[in-house]
């Protein structure tokens, strides 16, 4: 057993989502949104160095040498996967462990809208899950795939970086590949991809034009793509991917991503107040032919409105998710403040000054 096995035995008895290890600090666990510090005397350097390079593979230490940050996967058979990271920082070497359950929650146990599973078995098109780091993205998506791997019998490829929940093949071929380890790059495996007779492409990350680009193409050519977005809200969500090109591109991305776009989920990650756990609001917009011509004629800023309307097809706001969790006493009301659009609708329940300061008399 790796030394280091002992704190992720910790972090796992005491529900936490991440581990921070870092020379000069004690080791520190997010539990519920919130840093714990671990009794523990301050890790040296070369300590934490010795307990880190246990477990990594021989390539990524290398990597690591040589530009001082690195991600990869590590597995304790029967605990969970943790998705690694090491970086340089003042003091020496440090890193961040995301604990990723080795079981996938379902879509009904998550309590994931109905619609979203509805996603999973689409014949063809882009659908992104968008948030800020830790919104819990990676597990939506895994219970979307999970899904689709119950009720299709189709061929699944999942790239990224790295791999995080393991799916075994039930109706579907499931096929898990890492970037750095099994493919060079996102748009290397995703130009792979299309000739490996899939028809559900998972896409961890689309970081740059050209991952976004193949991702597009591969909607528009058969293909289901999911994939993931550091966005805040679907509108933004729209107006990121078609910004990331050149300007005298734009207009025909814009019009080849409203082809291709079948929904767009954001989700925002919230504390409960009822129990020790977290909750997530989703909005949700659904690429229904209004909506892609909304997308076409540049006028995303009209999106909200649509989400508003189209509560049949399973759309829904950030705010109205956000009240809905208030109102069955989740959530506390300074934080639905806090991260809602619609201060107005919001402030007569908030009980503090807002945290942002910039929000004031917004």
């Amino acid at each position: 057993m790796a030394k280091i096995d002992a704190f992720f035995k910790l972090m796992h008895e005491q529900k936490a989502s991440d581990l921070h290890l870092a020379a000069g600090s004690q080791p520190i666990l997010r539990i519920a949104g919130d840093l714990q510090r671990v009794k523990y005397p301050p890790l040296d350097n070369d300590e934490l160095k010795a307990m880190l390079y246990e477990i990594a593979p021989e390539i990524k230490i290398k990597q690591f040498e040589e530009t001082g940050d690195v991600d990869f996967g590590y597995e304790i058979p029967g605990l969970a996967r943790y998705r690694a990271n090491f970086f340089r920082q003042r003091l020496g070497v440090a890193a961040v462990f995301r604990e990723i359950p080795d079981k996938i929650m379902t879509a009904e146990e998550l309590g994931l809208p109905p619609v979203m599973t509805k996603l999973a078995e689409l014949p063809r098109g882009l659908v992104l899950v968008t948030g800020p780091t830790g919104s819990g993205k990676s597990t939506t998506l895994a219970a979307i795939v999970d899904h689709a791997n119950r009720v299709r019998k189709d061929h699944i490829i999942t790239i990224e970086d790295p791999i995080e929940f393991v799916h075994e093949s039930k109706n579907c071929l499931v096929n898990h590949r890492e970037v750095g380890t099994h493919t060079q790059s996102f748009s290397a495996a995703l130009r792979g991809a299309l000739r490996e007779d899939p028809d559900i492409i998972l896409v961890g990350e689309l970081r740059d034009l050209e991952t976004i680009s193949l991702a597009i193409e591969a909607a528009m050519t058969g293909h289901l793509v999911m994939g993931t977005l550091h966005t805040i809200s679907a509108a933004k969500t729209v107006d990121r991917v078609i910004e990331i090109f050149p300007e005298t591109q734009q207009a025909q991305v814009r019009a080849s991503f409203a082809d291709a776009i079948r929904a767009v989920i954001s989700q925002t990650m919230f504390k409960r107040i009822d129990i020790l756990g977290r909750c997530v609001a989703f909005e949700i917009l659904v690429a229904t032919p209004g909506v892609r011509n909304l997308i076409r004629e540049s006028k995303t800023y009209q999106l909200p409105s649509a989400m508003q309307t189209g509560r049949k097809f399973g759309m829904q706001t950030l705010d109205d998710a956000i009240m809905e969790l208030l109102q069955k006493g989740w959530i506390s009301a300074d934080e639905a403040y806090t991260k809602c659009v619609d201060k107005a609708k919001f402030r007569p329940f908030a009980t503090s000054a807002p945290q942002d300061f910039t929000e004031v008399g917004g």
